[in-house]
């Protein structure tokens, strides 16, 4: 798997006035929109996304994973509890639950942290094939 370009770093103006995120930004708000408002509210909003479950049943979600990849893979599972309903419920199935996560850095114990620990620490439940409930099989 090829690896990606580092992402490039925005190029930041200096000095730039306290506030203002440039010098245009500050010389629009001190002349013809001085009368505006300015970085006064935040406005939250979203992405819209789909995702499929692997499997599906009784209102339980399981997902079944060989592994994550990234930081984005492990984090869009946090999103996709909150936006279910408080009567479903999203569970994985861990091929290798301890396996390190990936960009783990290493503790001073020379262990990583592994799918399993993300997984309590975020409160997900988890099995492994042998530890599925049998009334799931």
């Amino acid at each position: 798997m090829a690896k990606r370009k580092p992402r490039k770093v925005r190029p930041r103006e200096k000095n730039v006035p306290k506030g203002y995120d440039s010098k245009w930004e500050y010389e629009l708000h001190k002349g013809i929109l001085n009368n505006w408002s300015h970085h006064t509210n935040k406005v939250p909003y979203v992405i819209e996304h789909t995702y499929e479950p692997d499997f599906e049943k009784d209102k339980i979600i399981i997902e079944a994973k060989g592994r994550f990849w990234d930081h984005a893979e492990y984090s869009k599972y946090l999103w996709i509890r909150k936006s279910l309903p408080n009567t479903m419920e999203l569970i994985f199935l861990f091929q290798k639950p301890y396996a390190p996560m990936p960009a783990a850095k290493k503790r001073k114990d020379g262990t990583k942290r592994t799918h399993a620990e993300w997984a309590e620490a975020n409160n997900f439940k988890w099995y492994t094939e042998d530890t599925l409930p049998k009334e799931w099989k």
